[in-house]
């Protein structure tokens, strides 16, 4: 299947997806932001107006070299195979905090939370490969970046993945990494990292946090839309957009403090729960995930390490620093060198344990998630961010899992050490 956008309407329509692929690089990842619920302001239209000259094109995979390929089946887009010696199997829990109600919507009742476990899995085990993400989330995720062609929910739904539901877990004990994904994205847009990380040994936990996505899809079908993105947008200033996206990462802390409580206390809710070792947790995410990535490792101390994706800071690291636990900051060069996003320099001189700044030539703000390689296969290329998704998904796999390896597994991570010849995008920041 090859879908062009060359052979698709023009015009008019051709612009406005442009510009809203302009915007996802654009949108949510720095503290300079107007709006971080995805939304195009004022100010970033006029930032990005060169951009929405220029039709999109199709594009093809870049001749990399990598081990990761790119491309189109006749069965729809899928995501690039994992490459640990693992398979990976899926399940999905449902979990309700009755201890919390919801802070976006109190009257909706307690805090809900949907996760996706990956796992490493027996061989040839488990059925089918689990789906990817309901329509119903895949829509309202395409309408809000603009694309609204009626095939597309349906081919971003149906993406191929490599997990097999019902798979039977791998024999012994895996560190626990938590994900949590960007503000108003579906926490699927992460399965292709969750899926690297499973195939390397580890369990890997990626939480929808409830009203905080375009869409999220209940167990009983109704869709919850994005609530926490209406209140940020109805903020008069900047400052209070700031403090709304404060109590984001605050309340994703909660929502993960809950979870581990959840997946390592004495009933847990999980039926493979004996497969994670409590003693080695970590945690990553994108935007305003890694926000809560650092929010979470303050709170609770049972994370170990921590990853943040291209996030502002909108909750700061606090002074005393997070009690020498390692944290990796990696994001775009645009966005997030130094300089650029002044709360990553603030948080910078705050971390007390291990730390590395990588930031990445040629990346956007989505970058570090599953949009490159499906945007490519639709024949969708951001010009502000030229980096293929080849290139994407090597990058965000590589330096993710070396950060865990060296920081849950004890394992020697040279490719942390300094600029690597296999990796000439990744700048290694020392301010």
């Amino acid at each position: 299947m090859t879908i062009s956008l060359r052979n698709r309407r023009a015009g008019a329509a051709a612009t406005a997806t442009a510009l809203a692929l302009a915007s996802l690089a654009a949108l949510a990842g720095t503290a300079t932001s107007a709006s971080a619920s995805g939304r195009a302001t004022t100010a970033t239209e006029a930032a990005l107006a060169p951009a929405s000259a220029a039709a999109p094109k199709a594009v093809s995979p870049a001749a990399s070299g990598d081990p990761v390929s790119v491309s189109v089946s006749a069965s729809g887009l899928t995501l690039p195979r994992p490459t640990g010696p693992y398979a990976t199997g899926r399940d999905t829990l449902f979990l309700t905090d009755h201890g919390r109600a919801d802070p976006w919507v109190p009257a909706a009742g307690p805090r809900r939370l949907l996760v996706s476990l990956h796992y490493p899995a027996r061989p040839g085990s488990g059925g089918e490969p689990a789906p990817y993400m309901p329509e119903a989330e895949a829509r309202p995720m395409l309408a809000q970046r603009g694309l609204d062609d009626p095939e597309w929910p349906g081919l971003v739904a149906a993406t191929r993945t490599h997990s097999r539901t019902a798979a039977r877990p791998a024999p012994g004990r895996f560190p626990l990494v938590l994900l949590s994904p960007g503000f108003g994205t579906p926490r699927a847009t992460l399965t292709g990292l969750a899926e690297e990380l499973a195939s390397r040994g580890y369990v890997v936990a990626t939480a929808d946090h409830a009203y905080e996505s375009t869409g999220t899809e209940l167990p009983d079908g109704r869709v919850l839309p994005c609530a926490a993105c209406d209140e940020v947008d109805a903020q008069p200033d900047e400052a209070g957009r700031r403090k709304v996206l404060a109590a984001v990462a605050t309340g994703r802390a909660a929502d993960f403090s809950f979870l581990l409580d959840r997946l390592t206390g004495p009933r847990p809710a999980w039926r493979h729960a004996g497969t994670i070792d409590p003693r080695r947790v970590g945690m990553a995410g994108h935007s305003i995930g890694g926000n809560a990535a650092a929010s979470t490792m303050a709170a609770d101390r049972r994370v170990d390490a921590g990853v943040n994706m291209d996030g502002a800071f909108f909750d700061p690291v606090p002074a005393r620093g997070l009690d020498r636990r390692p944290f990796l900051l990696l994001g775009t060069e645009t966005g997030h060198a130094p300089g650029a996003d002044t709360s990553w320099d603030e948080v910078w001189g705050r971390l007390d344990g291990f730390k590395r700044w990588l930031t990445v030539r040629d990346s956007g703000h989505f970058t570090f998630t599953d949009t490159p390689v499906i945007g490519e296969q639709l024949g969708i290329v951001d010009p502000g961010a030229p980096l293929s998704a080849a290139r994407s998904t090597t990058i965000t796999r590589a330096y993710v899992t070396a950060f865990f390896d060296r920081s849950l597994g004890g394992r020697p991570a040279r490719l942390l050490d300094g600029p690597a010849p296999a990796h000439p995008e990744v700048l290694f920041r020392h301010p």
